[in-house]
């Protein structure tokens, strides 16, 4: 058992992963096709409501993105009160096997997303890209290692 200022739990956590992250694109078209070409993911919802044009990608295990394009609006917002709550710094998408991994990491370079550099932190290894808007993800896969401190991780460069 686990105790904390709002009670007492089991330790097991009662959610089964990231459901969806929403954020801002200057241009969903673009958006859509970098993350359908690169990751084959898949939209399942294309949607304009007025000046917003919003979508549902899916990115696999149940985890979506589900980015707005405000028309006429720059990308780095004012967007109201549910886009006002503070920076999101990166999201890391869980790669499930090391082919997978590799051919990830292959196609982010060969798009220009990434320098293909990877980062092993013991437990976790890591691929940083920028999307075409300019924001910062990862590709991750757990190793099973124990983990180690940034100062202490591995860095390879691309060896492609």
């Amino acid at each position: 058992m686990v105790h904390s200022r709002c009670g007492t739990f089991s330790g097991v956590p009662l959610t089964s992963g990231i459901n969806h992250v929403a954020l801002v694109t200057a241009d969903l078209d673009r958006f859509i096709d970098f993350y359908t070409s690169v990751f084959e993911a898949v939209v399942f919802a294309d949607l304009t409501e007025g000046p917003v044009r919003h979508a549902l990608i899916d990115l696999g295990a149940g985890m979506a993105l589900h980015p707005f394009e405000f028309a006429g609006r720059p990308a780095d917002g004012p967007f109201g009160e549910m886009f006002q709550r503070g920076h999101l710094d990166h999201v890391s998408l869980n790669v499930a096997d090391e082919r997978t991994f590799g051919e990830l990491r292959r196609r982010l370079v060969e798009c220009g997303a990434s320098d293909g550099t990877m980062t092993d932190f013991g437990a976790v290894r890591t691929v940083a890209f920028r999307d075409p808007d300019g924001w910062w993800g990862e590709i991750a896969i757990w190793t099973g290692g124990e983990p180690v401190p940034l100062d202490k991780a591995i860095v390879s460069a691309a060896d492609f």
